[in-house]
């Protein structure tokens, strides 16, 4: 007899928004260590472990964990990889749909070493085999059925523009993770719906010390909604009159920053596609990489909905208290 709880499970599930996340899986290693080493120097770490990573995998389960749907697309290396067997395992076991990534013979999967300090910062070192970025996307027609959202890396410009134009023409939104600096004649700039930068890459872009005035420099040049996140400082945005906004972050203990901009990334993504009005879900975004930040093991730290839907609601109830 059918479990009427897993049933409804399922059909939650079939119902969620699919978001369609454009990136490379990452193998990571992770150490936390004292101090960051000094060149040329040794540092013995307290603990180590192996998780899987990368931006878009990361955002994936966050996604799942909030109650969406996600699927990855992008490269990976040689599928004979024990790299890879272990992140499809990883991914199985989060309810990330796998069947658009594509293998590359002979390639490696990308690997990164990270180091984590005593103040939840994260020192990573990153190899990403440039034949990765030669991959060949499967067809645009299978990719977008279904598809109610594309959440990308930027990195990944050179491989996804073409599919993220068509969502663009279809009206899905298409949401980009800019952490890295981007030219000003990037294709992506005009065919996102969304583009939410980390604050030095924000800067890098637009050539302004100053994350107001940078957002205001790159709204000449695309319709996107623009916003720059800055971790404890908050995220800083423009509205639809061009004016400038902050939401505030949550004030937490924090021991693991790991992921938690690919969280944050992932939760707005999903955000979006329930139609939240964008402060809201500049909110429930920030609330998702928050709880991320105050536990170990980079986006499998992730938080589920209920304790998402917990920290705004006790946000909410603060001013009443107070009063």
């Amino acid at each position: 007899m059918t479990d009427p709880g897993t049933t409804l499970h399922a059909s939650a599930q079939k119902t969620a928004p699919r978001i369609l996340c454009i990136g490379m899986p990452v193998r990571d290693l992770t150490f936390r260590v004292g101090a960051v080493p000094a060149r040329g120097s040794k540092e013995n770490a307290d603990h180590f472990e192996e998780i899987c990573g990368g931006n878009a995998l990361n955002g994936a389960i966050a996604i799942v964990r909030l109650g969406g749907r996600a699927s990855i697309l992008g490269p990976m290396g040689d599928a004979r990889e024990t790299t890879s067997r272990y992140i499809f395992d990883q991914m199985a076991h989060e309810g990330i749909e796998t069947k658009y990534i594509v293998h590359m013979p002979d390639l490696v999967t990308p690997i990164s070493a990270i180091m984590i300090d005593p103040t939840g910062e994260r020192t990573i070192v990153t190899f990403r085999d440039p034949r990765l970025w030669k991959v060949q996307l499967p067809n645009t027609y299978e990719l977008l059925k279904d598809c109610q959202a594309i959440l990308t890396e930027s990195r990944c410009a050179e491989f996804c523009t073409e599919l993220c134009t068509e969502a663009h023409q279809r009206g899905i939104p298409v949401i980009v993770d800019v952490d890295r600096a981007m030219s000003l004649r990037e294709g992506l700039l005009t065919v996102s719906s969304h583009l939410v930068f980390s604050s030095e890459p924000l800067q890098e872009t637009a050539g302004i010390a100053d994350d107001g005035e940078a957002l205001r420099k790159i709204a000449k040049l695309t319709p996107a909604f623009l916003a720059g996140t800055r971790g404890p400082r908050g995220t800083i945005w423009l509205d639809e009159h061009g004016h400038l906004q902050e939401t505030p972050a949550f004030p937490v203990h924090t021991v693991d920053t790991l992921g938690a901009g690919d969280v944050f990334h992932g939760a707005f993504a999903l955000a979006i596609t329930e139609n939240q009005e964008l402060r809201e879900a500049l909110r429930f975004a920030s609330a998702a990489a928050a709880l991320k930040c105050t536990r170990f093991g980079g986006a499998f730290a992730a938080p589920q909905r209920v304790e998402v839907d917990a920290l705004l609601q006790r946000e909410q109830e603060l001013p009443a208290a107070k009063a």
